[in-house]
């Protein structure tokens, strides 16, 4: 899915708190940009990484809102709204402030996703998302230098310092082979669920990786909730696509078992 198609995507079914929203509730989310989210594939309803997810949501609902987030009230809202018709979905969870006793939990599905198989073609530009660590709702400027990078041919923007290091894309994180291991960027990011879950299975370390050094790296992927799709140019750098490395990759995250909602 393209950023464009992102920023204007339309939902099957919109809940607050396990009930229809209405525009009085989702006005607060609407014209307050404040909140946090998390993005799921759900198949059979069923997550891989759900413990990741609730951990999140848990953690930033404490940062931002002060309270705690029952991860037991979560599933009970994503199950409701999956309902009987929607077993297999995409689904974001969104914590905001709607001036109740406890923040409020909207949730949101619409048809499931799958990651491109196209290497994809990136445009790095001078930005760095506030509050990285957050999966927050504070998006204008991703989804802007995502839509500019599209505009200009590219699939997505590559988001770095003022000194060229690498940090990730405006909707996923992104990942380098070099000699047999897999480097993430050691910068200002969102460790993403999907990249966690490959951390724990595949060689990998962390450290600071700079626009400079592309040609010295055998390949390089993206990953966020729909999975592992290849980087096949950044800028004007062709990136080589390993298949060996690709087909661990994607081996490694196929083998996460889905842990029912």
């Amino acid at each position: 899915m393209a950023v464009t198609t992102l920023a204007a995507v339309t939902y099957a079914r919109v809940e607050i708190d396990g009930r229809p929203a209405t525009s009085d509730r989702l006005a607060a989310a609407a014209l307050v940009n404040y909140g946090h989210y998390s993005t799921m594939q759900i198949r059979g309803r069923a997550v891989r990484g759900l413990d990741l997810h609730l951990a999140r949501l848990r953690s930033a609902t404490r940062e931002l809102f002060d309270a705690d987030l029952d991860p037991d009230r979560v599933r009970a809202h994503l199950r409701h709204c999956l309902g009987d018709d929607y077993p297999d979905a995409t689904g974001r969870i969104t914590v905001f402030d709607d001036g109740a006793d406890a923040p409020a939990v909207l949730v949101a599905i619409r048809e499931p996703d799958e990651p491109s198989t196209r290497p994809a073609r990136l445009r790095s530009v001078h930005y760095l998302r506030p509050v990285a660590h957050l999966k927050h709702v504070g998006s204008f400027a991703q989804i802007y230098y995502g839509i500019q990078a599209e505009r200009d041919g590219y699939d997505d923007a590559l988001l770095i310092d003022n000194d060229g290091s690498i940090a990730e894309t405006t909707i996923a994180n992104i990942a380098f082979g070099y000699g047999g291991e897999v480097v993430w960027p050691d910068a200002p990011i969102l460790p993403g669920t999907t990249m966690q879950l490959l951390e724990r299975r595949l060689a990998s370390r962390r450290r600071q990786v700079r626009l400079v050094e592309l040609p010295i790296f055998d390949a390089a992927f993206l990953t966020n909730s729909r999975g592992v799709t290849p980087v096949g140019q950044i800028d004007n750098v062709t990136i080589p696509v390993d298949d060996r490395l690709m087909r661990e990759v994607v081996t490694a995250y196929e083998s996460v078992p889905w842990d029912p909602i």
